[in-house]
Order: structure tokens, then C-alpha cells, then sequence
């Protein structure tokens, strides 16, 4: 068993990115962002889902807009062109899932 800590990273900066694990076809990610801070449009070439565990993100996907929260868990499949803005100060997953 392994346990992830997830604490605030945010006093302070804007932006913190730390890479938890990576399993031979999967990496989890943990971002958070303030409010205000975005993710320019890139993709992926693995399955993407994004957890949400404080905040609130708004990501853009193929040109659809949609709110992710605490109570929503978005996927994406490869190769779709993503954005990502906080709405709110946010703690967030990213999974990686390579086909």
C-alpha cells in the first residue's frame, strides 16, 4: 500500500505540478492552480481523466466548454485538443492512461 499526500502548495504561487506515480501505462499527476491561472490548448496521446478534489476547473475540449468540481470527473480520449482554466483556487488529478 502506498499513501499520496496531497496538501496546499498554492501559498504563495501560482502554480504547482508534481508527478505522483507512474505504472508501465499510467502517470497521475497532481496540479493545483489559483483561480485565474490556465493551461494553454495541447492533448494527449493516452486517455486523460481529470479528478477534481478542491476548486473548481473549467476545461475546453474540441471547443466544448465544461465546469469539472468535486462531484464531476471528466475523461478525455486521445488526442483531443484541451484547455483548462481554475475558476477557483483548485487541487486536481490528472491520469494518464496510455493505450
Amino acid at each position: 500500500m502506498e499513501l499520496f499526500k496531497l496538501p496546499d502548495h498554492l501559498k504563495g504561487k501560482n502554480k504547482h505540478v508534481q508527478k505522483l506515480v507512474k505504472f508501465e501505462k499510467t502517470n497521475i499527476v497532481n496540479m493545483q492552480l489559483a483561480a485565474g491561472e490556465e493551461i494553454p490548448t495541447h492533448n494527449s496521446s493516452a486517455d486523460v481523466l481529470i479528478i477534481v478534489i478542491t476548486g473548481k476547473v473549467e476545461l475546453t475540449v474540441e471547443g466544448e466548454t465544461a465546469e469539472v468540481s468535486p462531484d464531476v470527473m471528466m475523461r478525455m480520449a486521445p488526442k483531443e485538443k484541451h484547455s483548462l482554466k481554475a475558476i477557483e483556487d483548485s487541487n486536481f488529478l490528472v491520469i494518464q492512461i496510455q493505450p
